[in-house]
């Protein structure tokens, strides 16, 4: 068998497969995630297209951005963008995302819609077509986790039909009562509607989502039957097999490289509802086009997947950014893999009792060098970052690594200064030998 070289891989002809040492592994996934030094920044002061069109660059890479109520610094799919190019601001996110305005009427020519991805995510328009096998899954439910309220189906699309994108409100209200949870008919009815595809939400106004006829909302090229495409429970669009081809290969993308799990772990298709059979051929077809590789990484057991382009430009020095990350970042979405690339252990503990709490409310890793170095629970009061708790990776040793501390300082004094704090104060370190050095780091430039 017929062997050549990838960069420093040795890859089969007719079996292509890849080793990767761990720092390869995690260089591939940073650049993957456009954590890189090389990925583009803007600052506050670049005009707003500018900084428009890099959170839609950012959007495009990663296909899907969590979003998440919880809002510290900021929520978090602001979070995501700034990670990756700075102070975007947050007129650009909901630009990019959302078309900008005040109004509920949807964007002349939408870029994103919100689903069910990894959890509820906003993603490019143009995966609509991808995700007609969830749409159909729905379908085939006919249930959410809420009982569906029949005969206020009817009601929600004739007001969607005559008074145009409305919000919950608008509708007549999301809640019974004063539990979050405690739905009125109505938000169950459009939230139902949204999950088979009938409705979709390509809009926010004030962090509330905007209901929209998909057909009305929905660009003709993402919804017209191709000639591929099937008509299985109600749902037109790619088959389910196509769709979860599609996915697959975006996530293996997004990744850079990754178990199985860790794959279908991107867009949630580890369930009961997609035939591991159906997975393992489309996967098995990734491999045999050439765009998917086999990989082995060191110290993974099993055996991972990587992106073939990428493969091409794998390095096990390049450099990353140095950033604060929400908890709901895709780098660190699965805590397994997180545990596995970086030999970081992390958990959110929002939902964790106060006095369970390990490392704090809101934890946000820090990237440095390559590496998750620390964690940060943050909060802003007025004009003063306050990092409630910084905890850091030790060496073996049990000290702190000087690039560490001064890595760290850079994140903290950057997050202040995108939030206009100009004060950051360190309440609790973690080892406390590192107190004074982190405080003296972040008094120098």
């Amino acid at each position: 068998m017929g062997l050549f070289r990838l960069g420093e891989k040795r890859l089969s002809v007719t079996s292509l497969s890849a080793e990767l040492s761990i720092a390869e592994a995690r260089s591939l996934a940073i650049a993957a995630q456009l954590l890189d030094k090389t990925a583009s920044s803007v600052t506050a002061r670049s005009t707003l297209p500018r900084r428009t069109q890099a959170v839609s660059k950012v959007l495009e890479q990663l296909g899907a951005v969590q979003l998440d109520t919880i809002s510290v610094l900021a929520r978090s799919h602001e979070l995501i963008p700034y990670a990756r190019c700075g102070a975007v601001g947050r007129d650009a996110v909901e630009s990019a995302y959302w078309g900008g305005g005040a109004g509920n009427e949807h964007p002349a020519e939408p870029q994103t819609f919100e689903y069910w991805s990894h959890a509820a995510c906003i993603l490019p328009i143009d995966m609509w077509p991808s995700f007609a096998m969830r749409r159909r899954s729905f379908h085939r439910r006919g249930v959410r986790w809420h009982d569906v309220p029949r005969n206020a189906l009817d009601g929600v699309r004739q007001q969607l039909l005559v008074e145009g994108p409305q919000t919950s409100t608008d509708l007549g209200g999301a809640k019974k009562g004063g539990q979050w949870w405690d739905w009125s008919d109505t938000k169950i009815a459009v939230e139902w509607l949204l999950d088979i595809g009938e409705v979709v939400c390509v809009r926010r106004v004030g962090w509330r989502r905007v209901y929209d006829l998909a057909d009305r909302a929905v660009p003709d090229e993402y919804r017209e039957a191709k000639t591929t495409w099937v008509d299985v429970d109600g749902v037109i669009g790619p088959s389910d097999s196509e769709c979860i081809r599609e996915l697959l290969h975006r996530s293996v993308r997004i990744l850079g490289v990754g178990t199985l799990v860790d794959v279908l772990d991107v867009h949630r298709l580890a369930t009961k509802h997609y035939s591991r059979e159906l997975i393992a051929q489309e996967l098995a077809g990734l491999v045999e086009q050439g765009v998917v590789v086999p990989a082995r990484v060191q110290g993974w057991s099993g055996l991972a997947y990587a992106d073939a382009e990428q493969l091409g430009d794998v390095s096990s020095t390049r450099p990353s950014r140095t950033t604060l990350l929400s908890p709901f970042d895709s780098l660190v979405w699965h805590r397994g893999r997180t545990s596995r690339l970086f030999d970081f252990d992390y958990q959110l503990e929002a939902y964790v009792p106060a006095h369970k709490r390990v490392h704090g409310y809101f934890t946000m890793p820090v990237l440095h060098g390559g590496k998750l170095v620390a964690r940060v629970d943050p909060k802003r009061i007025k004009d003063t970052l306050h990092a409630r708790q910084i905890t850091f990776e030790t060496n073996s040793r049990g000290t702190v690594p000087a690039a560490s501390i001064r890595g760290t300082a850079a994140a903290l004094r950057d997050a202040a200064a995108w939030v206009g704090c100009t004060n950051v104060v360190l309440d609790r370190v973690l080892p406390t030998q590192a107190h004074s050095a982190l405080a003296s780091a972040l008094e120098s430039d």
